[in-house]
């Protein structure tokens, strides 16, 4: 896809973070923006800054866990601005612990949002770029934490290993289509973001304390280690800027992560071509 003037953006978790990122990069290329987000007060904010750049856009409230809801965001952008041609899936919580630690409320909202959230705009979306039959693109945000497996992150990384493998079946069904859609999947490094603060959102019962102190000492240690390396991560322009390169370039990986955040990736890799058993990042090894 090389045009992006006049055509339509929708993005999911978009009032902030790499979420908001996105909108900015697609508004100042001219594309017209569907921004979607659970959390009104900060959508209704984020609508109103891009808007007031010169920007076509409207900001529609969506729980992205709720299919109902999607199909409603779907058609909006359809009624409002006549179809569809880059979708981001983007909409992403964290939580820490082990599997035994987490409360169930937490698992099953953590696969809610992460897992179900890109199923549902997925299955809302195909077959409107699909019926468009022009150059379109779905971009599925993932994590490294989908291509590595990091201890006391249990249910987010088994999350984002389902969206990486769901975003290149995607990739490989438009293949086999010959359809002009692509996918990508966009697998962040340490980005300054408020991802670690995802469970002011949780809804109902068993969330934790903001300030982390029920964790287990494993889950206080990665709990430290992410909300450093976030406070001088990548801004998530930068992730955005990749993105819409991949999305020129017809690339599906986008991996805008530390060069040390990488490493830990290039290692699993060897182990798994050896049959090596894990071991630690060396980025989170234990310091002698």
């Amino acid at each position: 896809m090389q045009e992006f003037a006049e055509r339509v953006a929708v993005v999911t978790g978009g009032a902030s973070g790499i979420g908001r990122a996105f909108a900015d990069r697609a508004a100042s290329l001219g594309m017209r923006v569907v921004l979607a987000d659970v959390e009104k007060a900060a959508l209704d904010t984020a609508a109103g800054e891009i808007s007031a750049t010169g920007a076509d856009v409207i900001g529609v409230p969506t729980d992205v866990t709720d299919p109902d809801a999607v199909d409603a965001l779907a058609r909006t952008a359809v009624d409002h601005f006549g179809g569809a041609h880059v979708v981001f899936n983007n909409a992403g919580v964290l939580v820490y612990g082990a599997i035994w630690e987490n409360t169930l409320e937490e698992l099953r909202w953590t696969m809610d949002v992460n897992v179900w959230g890109v199923i549902h705009g997925i299955r809302s979306f195909m077959p409107i770029l699909l019926e468009q039959n022009v150059p379109g693109h779905v971009v599925n945000t993932a994590s490294m934490a989908g291509l590595t497996a990091a201890p006391y992150l249990d249910i987010y990384n088994a999350t984002k290993h389902a969206v990486v493998a769901l975003s290149e079946s995607l990739h490989k069904e438009m293949l086999m289509l010959g359809a002009p859609i692509r996918a990508s999947v966009v697998c962040p490094g340490l980005i300054k973001t408020k991802i670690t603060r995802s469970e002011r959102n949780q809804p109902g019962t068993g969330t934790r304390d903001p300030d982390r102190s029920e964790l287990s000492e494993g889950g206080a240690l990665m709990s430290k280690f992410l909300n450093e390396g976030i406070e001088d991560g990548y801004p998530p322009e930068r992730v955005a800027e990749e993105t819409f390169d991949a999305i020129r370039e017809e690339r599906f990986y986008v991996i805008p992560a530390q060069e040390d955040v990488k490493a830990g990736l290039y290692q699993r890799l060897d182990e798994v071509r050896d049959e090596r058993n894990p071991e630690m990042p060396g980025i989170l090894a234990p310091e002698d």
